[in-house]
């Protein structure tokens, strides 16, 4: 009998449903990634990996301060007024994070897409901030200057022209000014790997230089140095004339004398 029970009770104890995936449409993913497709890629990549982690977003914004945090989070504590706007909005927040898990190559193509709209409205040029690179079909936004970024304010309803899907919308966030920000962190975004808990931005120390020996050529030989010596002519010595005067001497003799030698002349 217990075993009967105990069989019934297997029977119709409820099962636990596996997780289902949520999906994306086309129409989703162009509001959830208008907000932020045209900042630079360093500053994007960042935004995309902090959103899988909604809760440490939420706390950052609020001013926290916590070292378990993801290096995406803490990077974008350079960023007070993008933290702030993410953290506002805490539905969009956590469905970009899971797109970004579950759909990582249709987020980036939708990032090109939304690119190429803007570029096509002229609304995505390159100026004094960032640099907008075409690389084939690829648009590439990186700032002027590699450690300074900045994330300036658009509005998603103006930049891409007329929105053009009427039943999802983009939110759009109060204007803020964008200030120049001096990163210390590198950003690489390798392939892309099955959707994973793991994140697939990979956050880098600040570069140290490394200072590897450079091989020079060998000194080529040199003759013996050469002594020049100035060319000195040695004139002869002339003598040195000096103009004596010659005066002849006079004497003076006395009379007497002059008579005394008359007189021997005489005889």
């Amino acid at each position: 009998m217990k075993k009967i029970l105990f069989c019934l009770i297997l029977l119709t104890a409820p099962f636990d449903a596996p997780a289902q995936v949520r999906t994306f449409n086309q129409a989703e993913l162009d509001a959830l990634l208008a907000p932020v497709a045209l900042y630079p890629d360093a500053l994007l990549s960042q935004i995309l990996v902090a959103a899988t982690y909604p809760d440490q977003v939420a706390e950052a914004a609020r001013g926290g301060q916590s070292s378990r945090w993801h290096p995406a989070v803490t990077a974008l504590t350079a960023f007070p007024e993008v933290l702030a706007r993410m953290a506002e909005n805490p539905q969009w927040l956590r469905d970009l994070g899971e797109a970004y898990l579950g759909y990582e190559p249709y987020v980036m193509e939708t990032v090109q897409q939304l690119r190429r709209r803007a570029e096509a409205a002229g609304n995505l040029q390159s100026d004094s901030q960032r640099q907008v690179v075409r690389q084939g079909e690829t648009i590439v936004v990186q700032p002027v200057y590699p450690q300074v970024i900045y994330a300036p304010y658009y509005n998603p309803l103006v930049v891409f022209g007329t929105w053009w899907w009427t039943s999802y919308r983009p939110v759009v966030w109060h204007p803020w000014y964008a200030r120049p920000v001096q990163v210390r962190w590198q950003v690489v975004v390798p392939p892309h790997r099955p959707p994973q808990r793991p994140v697939h931005v990979v956050y880098r120390p600040p570069h140290q230089p490394v200072h590897r020996p450079v091989s020079l050529p060998a000194p080529r030989p040199q003759a013996a140095p050469v002594i020049v010596r100035p060319h000195v002519v040695v004139r002869p010595q002339s003598p040195v004339r000096t103009h004596v005067t010659v005066r002849p001497q006079v004497q003076h003799h006395s009379v007497k004398e002059i008579a005394v030698r008359g007189r021997f002349r005489m005889n």
